[in-house]
């Protein structure tokens, strides 16, 4: 059987490039396929070569990749897969676009929608200064565009794999489809479990708008007797070093080395966005760190609330301050009820052998139920044919009998 897998694009390591990693696995010798690759850390990818679409030999493509969203559908739709009989997509944008042909089986593994296309696009209008004005009507049309693009796009698959619950709900509403539900792999032997804990909460992600670090910074500027490390980098990064506080610590974008070490030292992890599943939770909670979280989203799946057995961390209700500070404050009155191993404990859940063996059955499941409805296809398509409707060489054809 010849396998290729597409992801989006190959950039920097992230949650998506986790499951990547694993779905490379599964499937060491299969081809693959991304829009841009200009990942510096090959160890994902197994050794594989990538073939890229051709927003690779654009412009400012290693810089500016998305801006080149809108030819990005047209993109993936070159990619000539006929050659393969099961075709695996990593999407959380277009991979799952990819022209198919009826007897191939394509497999969806979906991050997320294009929520800035969907339910969010208001937000990103709002956040990115395009609600009014002719940018702002261009960007609609674009969005409006790609939400049509990416409804139909769902239709040439099989079967559609969710990185979360949220996610498999997102999926519903946008697609009307079904999606299996399969959690990200987080390998907890890549940290260490620390049970002392210093005096510092953690904030991680790309600084862009919908991940909250400005609320975040702000709720620490409010107690200036807790102290905030932020780790990462983005378009937001210079409005929020402008907004901290002394007691705020902006360290740009670390190391991933230096990133674990912060993980096993902070007294919490703070989460402030709607995700649809937070792998630096995880990772946190492997190494035995709490998290305080926003209740929505995959966060609901990823982090144990204080109240339930063996809790891992506390939910804040609403992306304000005033929440925000409640449930730090809660955290910290209540913190000797969460322990280091009840944190790891629930990390190791998600472990990558978990995920593996998790995605192939789902891969083996569908392979089989495509097999089975081609024969009912095969089936239905042959008339039913009485032997009285035979006419033999020599013989006039005789009147049939069937459905007397």
């Amino acid at each position: 059987m010849r396998v290729a897998i597409v992801h989006d694009w190959l950039v920097a390591p992230g949650g998506a490039e986790k499951v990547l990693e694993q779905i490379i696995e599964c499937f060491p010798d299969a081809d693959l396929f991304t829009l841009v690759d200009f990942l510096e850390d090959r160890r994902p990818l197994g050794g594989k070569a990538v073939t890229t679409s051709f927003i690779q030999r654009l412009p400012f493509a290693r810089r500016r990749y998305r801006a080149y969203l809108p030819l990005m559908p047209l993109a993936v739709e070159q990619f000539d897969l006929s050659g393969y009989d099961l075709i695996i997509t990593s999407s959380h944008a277009v991979a799952k676009g990819v022209r198919v042909r009826p007897h191939q089986t394509h497999v969806s593994y979906v991050h997320s929608p294009m929520r800035y296309a969907w339910d969010l696009q208001h937000q990103y209008l709002r956040e990115a200064n395009l609600t009014r004005g002719p940018k702002s009507w261009v960007a609609r049309m674009l969005l409006h565009y790609l939400r049509g693009w990416d409804a139909n796009s769902a239709n040439s698959v099989d079967r559609l794999i969710a990185n979360s619950h949220f996610v498999a709900r997102c999926m519903m509403k946008t697609y009307r489809r079904d999606a299996a539900v399969i959690p990200p792999p987080v390998d907890a032997g890549e940290f260490e479990l620390c049970t002392h804990k210093e005096d510092f909460y953690l904030a991680a992600s790309r600084n862009v708008p919908y991940q909250r670090i400005e609320l975040i910074v702000e709720a620490f500027n409010a107690t200036p007797h807790r102290s905030l490390i932020v780790i990462g980098e983005g378009p937001e990064m210079a409005a929020i070093r402008a907004r901290a506080a002394p007691n705020v610590t902006i360290l740009g974008h670390q190391p991933f080395d230096v990133l674990k070490d912060y993980l096993q030292r902070a007294r919490a992890f703070v989460l402030a966005a709607e995700e649809d599943f937070d792998l630096l939770a995880l990772q946190a909670q492997a190494c035995g760190t709490p998290v305080i979280a926003f209740g929505k989203g995959g966060a609901l799946e990823t982090v144990v609330p204080v109240g339930d057995a063996h809790p891992t961390g506390v939910y804040f209700a609403r992306q304000t301050v005033v929440s925000m500070l409640d449930a730090i404050g809660r955290f910290e009155r209540l913190r000797e009820q969460i322990t280091p191993a009840a944190c790891r404990a629930n990390a190791e859940r998600f472990s990558p052998a978990v995920f593996r063996r998790a995605f192939m059955a789902e891969v083996t499941r569908t392979i089989a139920a495509r097999g089975r409805r081609r024969r009912i296809d095969l089936v239905e398509r042959i008339e039913p044919v009485a032997i009285g409707d035979i006419a033999w060489p020599g013989e006039p054809a005789r009147e049939s009998s069937w459905g007397r």
